[in-house]
């Protein structure tokens, strides 16, 4: 499954890993978009396949920033 960004924004803090076990509601990272700080939160659980961003990284709306298996 992969998550996509919601907004353009830069991308302030990413929580995860490859590999890593997730729950549903889990943060996965932190965006900033006109001066607020906005959760990426898990919609599912499983575990992180990719990561496709890094703290700092700007990204447009509905780019894909990870992957969950």
């Amino acid at each position: 499954m992969e998550i996509k960004s919601e907004m353009a924004g830069t991308v302030l803090l990413v929580n995860v890993g490859p590999g890593d076990a997730i729950t549903a509601g889990d943060e996965l990272l932190v965006m900033e978009s006109m001066k607020m700080e906005m959760p990426v939160l898990a919609t599912a659980s499983g575990s992180i396949a990719s990561v496709y961003v890094a703290d700092g990284d700007v990204v447009e709306a509905g780019q894909v920033i990870l992957s969950i298996d």
